[in-house]
C-alpha cells in the first residue's frame, strides 16, 4: 500500500517540486496540499495521512504551532523542512520538540542542481518515518523535561554552563511501554567507567535531551555524543542541552580534554575519535563514509583506548550505525545498553545492536538516564 502524504508550505514552488519528487515514487501518493498551519490540521483531519512534510514559516500559522496541534488531535509522522542556518537549526529543534519526527535542509540549490539525490533522500525519509506510524496511535504525551533545578556543581568546564535553564515546550512523544516487544532488563551494576558513549540518529535531539537531563551535576564519568546531523545544527543542539542539564554540554572540538559531568557532542560534517590521554580528535568527514559524523568511528576509538570501561548507548535512529563499533567495545569487555522498540522513533539503530546479540541491557528511553546515574561509580 502507499504511503499516503500531504505537502504542506506556503511557496508554490515547493509545494509543486515536493509532490512531483514524491509522486515520482510508485509507492508514495500526496493525497493532499496545504498552504500554512491551519490548513494542514484541517487536511490531516480529513485525509489521514501516513506522512506530513511542513515548513516552518508560513501565514496564518507557522509550522511549529501547527506540529504541536496534529500531535494532540490525529497524531502523524512529520517531516519537517529547514534552513542551514543557526536559527534554522534552534526552529527544527523547537519542531522535533513538539513531536516533528525528523527534517531535512530546505535547499532550493540542491533541488535544481542534485535532483536525483534529493529525490532519494526525500523519498528515503518519508518511507522510514512512515513505518512509526504504526506506532503513533500507542502513543501516550510524556510530561515536559523539566528544567533542572539548582545544585552546588563544580566550576563550570564550558562556556555555556551556569546559563539560566529556560523551559521548553514539552518533547516528542514516545509510544506506550505496553507496545514493548521484550520486558526492560534488571537494573545495572555499578562499575568505574572511565567513558559513556551514545550513539543516535532518528528522534535522537528528543532521545538526548530526555536521558541527559536526568543526570546529576557530579555525574562521574565524561560523555561523548555522536547524533546524525548537518554541520549547521550541532552547536545549536549542543547550546540547548547546555541549558536544560545539569551536567555541561559542548560541542566538541580537536583538542578537547574528557572531563566528568562534561559531555562532547561530536560536530557534523566530520568525525570524533577519543585517544588513549582522554583527548577528543576531530577529524574531516569521509566522503566514503555514510554518516558524519558516524557512530561505529567513535565507539571504535573508545574500544582502542578504554577496552573494558566504555559504557555505550544505542539509541533511536534508522540503519545500523553503532553496530560494529558496539561489536568492538564488546570484544573489549565494555558494555552496552539498547533503547527498547516501544519507545524508539525508529527501532533500527537499537535493533541492530540486539539481533547481534551486542546488548548487556534494553531500556525504556525513560529509564536509560536513570540507570546511567546508578551504574556510574
Amino acid at each position: 500500500m502507499a504511503v499516503k502524504v500531504l505537502v504542506v508550505d506556503d511557496s508554490g514552488f515547493f509545494r509543486r517540486r515536493v509532490s512531483e519528487i514524491l509522486s515520482a515514487d510508485p509507492n508514495i501518493q500526496v493525497v493532499g496540499t496545504a498552504t500554512n498551519g491551519k490548513e494542514a490540521i484541517d487536511q490531516a483531519l480529513a485525509l489521514k495521512p501516513d506522512v506530513i512534510t511542513m515548513d516552518y514559516e508560513m501565514p496564518m500559522m507557522d509550522g511549529i504551532t501547527a506540529v504541536r496541534h496534529i500531535m494532540q488531535r490525529c497524531p502523524t509522522p512529520v517531516l519537517m523542512f529547514s534552513s542551514l542556518t543557526h536559527e534554522g537549526a534552534r526552529v527544527t529543534l523547537d519542531a522535533l520538540d513538539a513531536g516533528a519526527v525528523d527534517f531535512l535542509p530546505k535547499n532550493f540549490e540542491d533541488i535544481s542542481r542534485n535532483p536525483e539525490k534529493v529525490k532519494q533522500l526525500l523519498c528515503e525519509k518519508v518511507h522510514s518515518i512512515s513505518r512509526s506510524n504504526r506506532r503513533f496511535s500507542a502513543y501516550r504525551a510524556p510530561a515536559p523535561v523539566a528544567a533542572p533545578t539548582p545544585t552546588p556543581a563544580p566550576a563550570p568546564v564550558n562556556s555555556f554552563a551556569g546559563s539560566s535553564p529556560t523551559p521548553r515546550p514539552a518533547a516528542a512523544p514516545v509510544p506506550s511501554r505496553a507496545a514493548a516487544s521484550v520486558p526492560s532488563s534488571p537494573a545495572p551494576k555499578r562499575k568505574a567507567y572511565k567513558l559513556v558513549a551514545i550513539g543516535t540518529s532518528t528522534g535522537g535531539p528528543v532521545a538526548l535531551q530526555r536521558v541527559l537531563s536526568q543526570l546529576p551535576a557530579n555525574f562521574p564519568a565524561p560523555i561523548v555524543l555522536v547524533q546524525h546531523m548537518p554541520a549547521a545544527f550541532t552547536k545549536a543542539f549542543a547550546e540547548r542541552l547546555d541549558k536544560l542539564c545539569r551536567i555541561s554540554v559542548k560541542e566538541a572540538e580537536d583538542g578537547d580534554i574528557l572531563r566528568p559531568g562534561l559531555a562532547l557532542l561530536a560536530p557534523g560534517g566530520k568525525q570524533m575519535m577519543i585517544d588513549g590521554r582522554g583527548a577528543v580528535k576531530i577529524l574531516p568527514g569521509d566522503e566514503r563514509l555514510n554518516y558524519k559524523p558516524c557512530v561505529d568511528i567513535t565507539f571504535g576509538s573508545a574500544a582502542k583506548s578504554y577496552g573494558d570501561k566504555v559504557l555505550a548507548v544505542v539509541l533511536t535512529g534508522m540503519g545500523a550505525d553503532g553496530r560494529e563499533g558496539a561489536r568492538l567495545l564488546k570484544q573489549s569487555g565494555s558494555a552496552i545498553w539498547a533503547q527498547d522498540e516501544a519507545s524508539c522513533v525508529i527501532y533500527g539503530m537499537p535493533m541492530a545492536i540486539v539481533k547481534a546479540n551486542l546488548a548487556d541491557a534494553i531500556y525504556d528511553l525513560d529509564e536509560i538516564g536513570k540507570h546511567l546515574a546508578e551504574a556510574c561509580l
